[in-house]
């Protein structure tokens, strides 16, 4: 299984992925999720992927070499984010045909963000049937593969004047969450910080299984969680309250 997360702030973008690929239980592999692509001061891309392996190595073969063929459409030459998002669709789907013949699901999902000089950094999540949403106000942030178990923290914390330090902690939580719930989802942890208007990939990190920080991460979290549920407000059962609600409600049926 899979989990990617990306969060599209005032303050820039952050992308966290995971590297475990399960084909059962005694078949675990590990395949980065997370690809680069772009020219420093002119355009920035952060594709993450999930689903069929075999789609989604072919999807990034052929968007490599589409930009080294210098083909009329490609990541280099398409002039906004959305443009970026609907070529991808349209490779994802090319790549999808050639195998569907066997009945067999080769879906896959995948998100592309980044910013192209002279527009506004987003992100894009781009559907198996090629469509494509992207985020809003109300939910900065957009996810495949694993998705419910990490999802509690990013609709509680999220929110687009969040900091890039805070954007970046709540993904990796939402990581730690679905690792702990789902044990298909596991390291190497791909993360990258963009920051808005730099057009450079500067902070880029791997959190390998045995990181001192996911331990303290993990660790601190659960205890946190641990002490907010010991202080929260006891159940009050209250007579008076029960009576008159039990009254009320005889009354309702008379």
């Amino acid at each position: 299984m899979t989990y990617c997360v990306a969060a599209s702030i005032d303050a820039g973008i952050v992308f966290v992925s995971d590297s475990r690929t399960n084909a059962g239980v005694d078949n675990v592999s590990t395949y980065s999720k997370m690809y680069k692509f772009g020219v420093d001061g002119e355009r920035q891309f952060i594709v993450l992927c999930a689903g069929n392996l075999a789609t989604t190595q072919g999807v990034i073969s052929q968007v490599k070499r589409d930009i080294k063929q210098f083909m009329p459409v490609n990541l280099m030459t398409v002039s906004s984010m959305a443009d970026a998002a609907d070529y991808l669709g349209n490779v994802s789907r090319s790549v999808q045909e050639k195998y569907t013949t066997t009945g067999t699901s080769y879906e896959a999902s995948f998100i592309i963000g980044g910013q192209i000089l002279g527009s506004k950094h987003s992100i894009y999540l781009v559907y198996p049937q090629g469509n494509y949403i992207t985020t809003s106000s109300d939910t900065p942030y957009l996810q495949i593969g694993e998705s419910k178990y990490g999802k509690p923290i990013l609709d509680r914390i999220l929110n687009p004047g969040s900091s890039l330090d805070t954007a970046t902690l709540c993904s990796l939580v939402s990581m730690d969450s679905t690792m702990r719930s789902n044990l298909t989802v596991g390291p190497p942890i791909e993360v990258i910080v963009y920051q808005t208007d730099s057009l450079r990939l500067e902070r880029y990190y791997r959190f390998e299984d045995d990181s001192d920080y996911l331990r303290q991460l993990k660790r601190s979290w659960d205890k946190n969680l641990k002490d907010a549920f010991n202080n929260l407000p006891p159940i009050a059962w209250s007579s008076n309250w029960d009576k008159s609600s039990g009254d009320e409600g005889i009354e309702s049926k008379q």
